[in-house]
């Protein structure tokens, strides 16, 4: 990342990113395909809102491994090939612990959540077996983060690309087999997902044992270094809590969209699932940029890192919003791939228009974001995301809608603290001195 060609470094990097998270949110769509299609539009309900909550669980920890993929990155860029073997280690430590942890959590207290969120009574039985059944494997969607991030930060997006790609076909070919063959229901779907996790994360961790280079997994070396683990959590910790805490806000914005009705969250998750391909040249973006500005800054090129940076937000700019064009003319054809009852096709449909010629903007704050979080200012995206994606998010939708009870209200939530978030981060990086981020 510290030699050669910007566009062509980050293109590269980012291209199998993509590609990867392509093929996940490929398996993800056939979750609620096979659901919608063999189980019914309740059972669908069940599963399309699960994503807030699934990321209020995970959405801390995945912070916290940003937090080690700045670390590694930046010793990479520093060449501290002993250091960088214990933030390695480390890594790994925290992350069994914190798989465990999270499969205790998310298996006791998804009841709790579920109601907590307003979900009907007819959608809770399937949503309480769902969530369960995912979180029972826990350790396997941990793992499949810590190790993919490690990658990533060393600047191998290749590896998980191929473990997504294998992980996809599992899924694929499970979720045929539970739901629509045996007749295992929602059940299977769960089921499908945590195969698939531990599969790809046993292939990235036995790969990561086998190389040869200072990032290597040594089995005795497992351990958490105190001084190692406070730097990670340094800088994973605002990434953490501004994951949770919008994961929180996403949930409380689910509960207004429950209020609609089941018809109305199958819509709606259906427009998720869809709105997810929109988000992989941004994530491939934003996370090829964190790793790019950690290796240069760690090696002191300051300007290559800062004409990085302007290439990779003009591409994650374009690349989104030609998405979202595409996603706002077939928007009827796309969301009747779920479901072919025409009030869930109508409520998927209408959230598309509304959001979908914004996504620019949004791209503008998820790049800039990793801009800094690769240059260790993981306080910053924090403070502006949870102030304008939660906060003014949250206040603007319990004010109006208590004077217009209509889900639009809901919908424009989004696109409104896109753009205030845009502004905010496009100004700081603005007056941003490069040479301080070092």
């Amino acid at each position: 990342m510290t030699e050669g060609s910007i566009s062509g470094k980050l293109l590269r990097f980012a291209l199998p990113i993509f590609l990867g998270n392509l093929f996940q949110q490929l398996y993800n769509i056939v979750d609620s395909w096979v659901v919608g299609n063999y189980v019914g539009a309740e059972a669908l309900a069940s599963v399309s809102s699960a994503g807030s909550l699934i990321f209020l669980l995970t959405g801390f920890v995945n912070g916290v491994f940003v937090g080690a993929s700045v670390i590694i990155a930046r010793l990479v860029g520093e060449r501290k090939a002993d250091d960088l073997s214990e933030a390695v280690h480390t890594t790994i430590a925290f992350g069994f612990a914190a798989g465990i942890f999270l499969t205790v959590f998310g298996m006791v207290l998804s009841p709790w959540m579920l109601k907590l969120m307003g979900t009907p009574a007819s959608v809770m039985p399937n949503s309480v077996l769902y969530f369960r059944l995912y979180f029972a494997g826990g350790l396997g969607i941990v793992m499949y983060n810590t190790c993919m991030g490690i990658f990533q930060a060393v600047g191998d997006s290749r590896h998980p690309l191929q473990y997504l790609i294998v992980a996809s076909m599992i899924n694929v070919v499970l979720d045929w087999l539970f739901v629509a063959v045996f007749g295992f229901g929602i059940a299977g779907a769960a089921v499908a997902t945590v195969i698939s996790q531990f599969v790809s994360a046993g292939l990235g961790f036995f790969k990561l044992m086998e190389s040869e280079h200072a990032y290597a997994i040594r089995i005795r070396s497992i351990r958490l270094v105190p001084a190692t683990l406070t730097n990670i959590l340094k800088m994973g910790i605002p990434t953490g809590v501004q994951n949770s805490v919008i994961a929180f806000a996403n949930v409380i914005v689910q509960t207004h969209i429950n209020a609609f009705g089941a018809v109305a969250m199958a819509g709606c998750g259906s427009y998720i699932k869809i709105e997810g391909f929109v988000f992989l040249p941004i994530i491939s973006f934003s996370v090829a940029l964190t790793t790019f500005i950690g290796q240069n800054l760690g090696a002191g090129e300051f300007d290559r890192a800062k004409r990085g940076a302007r290439f990779g937000i003009i591409a994650g700019v374009l690349s989104s919003e030609a998405i979202g064009v595409l996603m706002y003319i077939f928007a009827p054809y796309l969301i009747a791939l779920f479901s072919r009852e025409p009030d869930v096709i109508h409520y998927g449909v209408m959230q598309t228009r509304v959001e979908s010629l914004f996504f620019c903007v949004l791209a503008v704050s998820q790049c800039i974001a990793g801009i800094l979080r690769g240059a260790g200012r993981t306080t910053v995206p924090m403070i502006v995301m949870l102030t304008c994606w939660c906060v003014i998010r949250i206040t603007y939708i319990v004010t109006v809608m208590h004077f217009v009870h209509d889900i639009r209200v809901v919908f424009w939530a989004y696109p409104l603290t896109w753009t205030l978030s845009a502004i905010w981060f496009g100004l700081y990086l603005k007056r941003a001195n490069w040479m301080s981020f070092s």
